[in-house]
């Protein structure tokens, strides 16, 4: 494949979220609103993308027996670094995320990247497949977020879109809107591009 046709299957083809159904818990904790998903997605992001560099540099140097064990230290110590930066330069965002931007490190996608495409693939590749999965990732995130936020508090970015007319939906602001959302953009998804029969 050449590095154009690896972005789009990774990030959208066989998004890892609608279609592999995997980092979904981050996907229903931070999209109440649009900057923390955004900021969510973009830590998500550079840690795949540079944790799949890593693990494909070192690839032919892992013993198999300790390979899972590397990949979760390298995914760790990148993920580390994300939460260093939004301690130092965006601590209101960081208190927002909490804890979620430590649970990257878990998160299915980095470790389904590593295994998937970074341990059998050359770096390049695999960088350009993990900014890709990372891409597909924020762009459901933020799918999620702007409905939530638009209905939830009138707002995008928090920017007031809604005047004071709107009567905020509360039921956005929890946890159960992203899921119901999350499970109609997988079926609109997959029914329309996947045919996949009901």
């Amino acid at each position: 494949m050449t590095k154009k046709e690896i972005f789009i299957v990774s990030a959208f083809r066989e998004n890892s979220v609608w279609r592999q159904i995997l980092g979904i818990c981050s996907s229903l904790a931070v999209t109440n609103l649009m900057m923390n998903s955004l900021i969510m997605g973009l830590g998500v992001t550079f840690s795949v993308a540079f944790s799949s560099l890593t693990i494909s540099a070192i690839r032919e140097y892992t013993p198999r027996s300790v390979r899972m064990m590397v990949q979760t230290l390298i995914i760790a110590a990148y993920v580390i670094v994300v939460d260093i930066f939004l301690k130092a330069n965006m601590p209101a965002i960081s208190k927002q995320l909490g804890p979620y931007v430590g649970l990257i490190i878990t998160n299915c996608i980095l470790m389904g990247r590593a295994e998937g495409f970074a341990a059998q693939n050359k770096p390049l590749d695999s960088f350009i497949d993990g900014i890709g999965s990372g891409i597909g990732y924020t762009l459901v995130l933020l799918a999620i977020a702007v409905v939530r936020e638009l209905f939830g508090f009138g707002s995008l970015f928090g920017i007031p879109i809604l005047g004071d007319w709107w009567i905020r939906w509360s039921i956005m602001v929890m946890a159960p809107s992203a899921f119901f959302l999350l499970a109609i953009l997988i079926w609109i998804i997959n029914t329309k591009y996947y045919k996949v029969k009901a």
